[in-house]
């Protein structure tokens, strides 16, 4: 380290006054950009309510809350109303470093990205204000090989977006950061239009324009409490009065919590300390034509930008060193706190610091004139919460952002839409605050926040787990017995089996972008299935109970499908009024009147608001009862399916006797069940729900019961190869928000000829006269070591014009398998594509599906004397 910057860092330790440092320390310090722009200007508070009524109130003035009363007062809601309980930007929003960027790695926040980066370009047009938006563009540094396949997986995750990522070569990169050590450097994912915001003057000119609509922003009014009335709206109490709304919005930043407890809610929110250093002029940097782009140091873990004529760099520290604000989640923020800062700690960010000095080594000679330690809230996988919650009419957040500024714009447009259109835009239920349940502990909340800070920069690889944190609380009853023999995978709070380990199998969790250790392990266990029988345990499902005399109505009126008679089940979507999917679920009905839902873990909680909405809606008269963690699941599946459950129960399981699809209660081994001979697989099975804690005695009597048969464990990977195989599609690939159920080639589940006027039943009659754009194809794709998983571009005549859902190896065809959404003029069998994966196009043809014939389709064709595939 150069003895100046060691003479800066010492300069910038604050004096040790008796020990315990303050947690406000340094409170007058203020960012010179990022919050820099703050500096100096003051905005007229407004501390009055103006109205007793209003359609929403809008709870935190950072940038998350003005953009949504920007964007709700602009679509024309009257009667917006913001409560902030200091002033604007105080919390989190003010020292934010204030970076942008179009990449995210998953898929549905790119549009957020993207969305916010276009509306800050016309916002000071609009506003009249300043917004300080510099757009130099950003690149990602890859120092090793294994980066550079992630930026390969990434790239054909952007390929079928709209806005610009490239793969640069080492020369290309100097040429734009010519500052850079090139030693390490491999490549650079590129992207222009990238840059950085003053996060204060954002604000300013959200506001100016939520106002210029008609919104109010009132501040200093703080809410005190929180009052839910029998007709869903709410009374919001202030030390001014009360408020009666007809919703309210959380966007409280680190307060939250707080909110959240006023109605009985414990957001999962931890606020974490983070760093970030600003230097003074650096002659090499004042000498510049043209300001350097944004650089994200992925091996050194921190991002570095110009500010003015030196630089600005943040680290993420280890999950081991970063620091947690724990305090504030057991006691609450501390009265007054709002634009302070906390004491900063060199110390805890050094091997960074030393990390950017090999990679920039102007800064060796550099002084440090500022440092911000500032508090930023962390959910436990780091995305925010956004949409309305579970359980509580009308309440809906945009709460737990980590990086605000550039979700800001985007959530704002997104929750507004959703506000006033009734449904999602798009899809985004990876932010959904009905994610978490629970299960989801302080403890668990600290233990991923940690990790999930300290993960900021790690390699993100296809199928990955993280593992601080678990179990949780919510295992199954066979979580103990099963946890030494496999890989579990993380759902929902739930630890489920991924795949099976054998004597000579590599244990344990080993990521890679290509075939890795599970490979072989899981076409074992697709044999074991298709040639045997195999136990799978789905408890993870999210389980419900629907009884009541409005019950068959209540349904008729959420699925597409009908409702199916006394003793039998189906398949069911409930779509959104503009004819989306917002859910698939398994639909039976036990008794008359008396139902059971059964959906993916992920969508718990997700698919019971919406059913739980509908009710309230309609006012059907129903009970509702969540059965999720009460129930456990086994999957029996294979030729031998039947001939060993028989053995444990004296009702008939002959196929005349249980059909496909079928359900009945009874007893397994003394076990009560509910059986459905259903499965995933496509093969002869069954589905057995029962008591939780019988879990054990259910599982191990089948086990017993299909010893000379060879029975044996799957997991979850095992079944995605076989559903994919049957050409089955999935909720959250094949079909989601953005999907309609005609091109996701779900027509035999929508019954456009029931009597019932279904939610989307007429928007779907619209989508079906106007004829579709793009259809769900079955591909077979030929590759060497690695698979499609779904999210790459599809291209066609040197060009992307789709993009894989979901696939897998086919272990019965040796070929991989993808579903891929493309132009209907390009959906016919036989046609030629490609698919990119880790930056090479394998050729792909569209294939007749299933590649495999269900158990039922096989058997009937033999009734007819017919030759099944298999």
């Amino acid at each position: 380290m150069s003895a100046v910057l060691r003479g800066a860092l010492r300069r910038l330790r604050p004096p040790n006054l008796g020990g315990r440092p303050d947690p406000l320390a340094g409170a007058a310090l203020r960012p010179l950009s990022g919050g820099a722009g703050a500096r100096g200007r003051k905005e007229t508070p407004s501390p009055s309510l103006g109205k007793d009524r209003a359609d929403t109130v809008i709870i935190g003035g950072g940038c998350v809350g003005v953009s949504l009363a920007y964007h709700l007062a602009k679509a024309g809601l009257k009667d917006v109303v913001l409560l902030e309980k200091s002033e604007l930007t105080a919390g989190s929003t003010w020292h934010a470093a204030g970076l942008t960027t179009y990449f995210h790695p998953g898929i549905n926040l790119k549009k957020i990205h993207a969305y916010s980066i276009k509306l800050y370009e016309k916002l000071e047009e609009e506003t009249g204000q300043a917004v300080g938006f510099h757009q130099p563009g950003s690149i990602r540094i890859a120092s090793t090989p294994t980066r550079v396949d992630e930026f390969k997986y990434q790239m054909t995750r952007a390929g079928w977006h709209p806005t610009e990522q490239y793969l640069i070569t080492p020369e290309k990169v100097q040429e734009l950061f010519p500052l850079l050590n090139m030693d390490t450097v491999l490549a650079g994912l590129y992207n222009p239009g990238d840059g950085h915001i003053d996060p204060y003057s954002l604000t300013m000119a959200l506001a100016a324009g939520a106002r210029k609509y008609g919104a109010q922003l009132n501040y200093p009014v703080q809410v005190t409490n929180l009052k839910s009335r029998s007709d869903g709206t709410w009374e919001v109490e202030t030390p001014l009065g009360i408020i009666r709304a007809k919703r309210i919005v959380n966007t409280a930043g680190f307060w939250a919590r707080d909110i959240g407890k006023m109605i009985g809610l414990q957001h999962p929110l931890i606020p974490v300390h983070h760093q970030y250093v600003v230097t003074s002029t650096i002659p090499e940097v004042k000498a510049l034509k043209t300001e350097l782009p944004v650089i994200r140091d992925l091996e050194g873990s921190y991002y570095l930008r110009q500010e003015r004529d030196g630089l600005l760099f943040g680290p993420y520290e280890s999950e081991a060193k970063m620091k947690l604000q724990d305090s504030w989640v057991t006691d609450g923020v501390p009265p007054g706190f709002g634009k302070e800062l906390f004491e900063s700690d060199l110390d805890r960010i050094m091997e960074h610091i030393e990390a950017a000095m090999e990679m920039v080594p102007v800064l060796k000679k550099a002084d440090i004139v500022n440092t911000i330690a500032g508090p930023i809230t962390y959910s436990p996988d780091i995305l925010p919460m956004v949409g309305p919650h579970q359980g509580v009419r009308n309440y809906w957040v945009a709460i737990g952002f980590g990086y605000g500024i550039i979700h800001a714009g985007g959530v704002g447009k997104y929750l507004s839409d959703w506000i006033l259109e009734g449904e999602p835009p798009f899809d985004l239920i990876e932010l959904d605050p009905n994610r978490y349940g629970k299960w989801t502990t302080t403890e668990y909340t600290a233990a991923k926040a940690r990790e999930s800070y300290g993960f900021n920069n790690i390699v993100g690889y296809p199928k990955e787990e993280r593992f601080a944190g678990r179990p949780t609380e919510r295992t199954s009853g066979l979580y103990d017995l099963l946890k030494s023999k496999c890989s579990m995978g993380f759902h929902a709070g739930w630890e489920q089996p991924h795949w099976f380990y054998k004597p000579g199998d590599e244990t344990g969790y080993k990521p890679s972008f290509r075939r890795t250790n599970w490979f072989d392990p899981v076409g074992r266990e697709y044999k074991q299935v298709m040639e045997k029988v195999g136990v799978i345990d789905l408890s993870a499902f999210g389980k419900f109970k629907v009884k009541g005399t409005d019950s068959v109505k209540l349904l008729d009126h959420l699925f597409a499908n009908v409702v199916p008679k006394v003793g039998s089940t189906n398949i069911s979507h409930m779509l959104t009024p503009r004819g989306k999917v917002y859910a698939e679920l398994t639909v039976s009905q036990l008794y008359p009147g008396e139902f059971m839902l059964v959906t993916g873990s992920g969508s718990e909680l997700h698919d019971l608001r919406w059913i739980e909405e509908e009710v309230t809606r309609g006012g059907y008269k129903v009970e509702i009862e969540n059965v999720t963690d009460e129930m456990g699941v086994l999957g029996v599946a294979g030729p031998y399916a039947r001939q060993i459950l028989q053995k444990l129960t004296s009702e008939d399981l002959s196929d005349d006797s249980f059909k496909f699809l079928q359900s009945r209660h009874l007893k397994l081994s003394d076990v009560a069940v509910i059986a459905i001979r259903i499965s995933y697989t496509g093969e002869l099975g069954w589905e057995l729900y029962h008591r939780k804690e019988d879990s054990v005695a259910l599982y191990s009597a089948i086990m017993e019961a299909g010893q000379k048969e060879g029975i044996d464990n799957f997991g979850t990977y095992a079944l995605n190869a076989l559903r994919l195989e049957k050409g089955f599609r999935a909720w959250g690939a094949e079909m989601n928000c953005d999907t309609n159920p005609l091109e996701a080639g779900l027509d035999y589940f929508v019954k456009l000829n029931k009597p019932a006027d279904f939610t989307g039943k007429q928007a779907l009659k619209q989508i079906k006269e106007k004829g579709l754009k793009r259809r769900l194809v079955y591909l077979t794709v030929e590759t060497d070591n690695v698979d499609p998983e779904g999210n790459e571009s599809v291209w066609h005549n040197g060009k992307v014009i789709g993009n894989t859902t979901s696939g897998s190896f086919s272990y019965s065809a040796q070929q991989s398998l993808a579903f891929a959404y493309v132009p209907t003029q390009l959906s016919k069998v036989g046609q030629k594509l490609e698919v990119e994966l880790l930056g090479k196009n394998y050729p792909a043809t569209i294939i007749q599906e299933p590649l495999v014939l269900t158990e039922p389709t096989r058997m009937r064709l033999q009734r007819k004397g017919e030759s099944p595939k298999i």
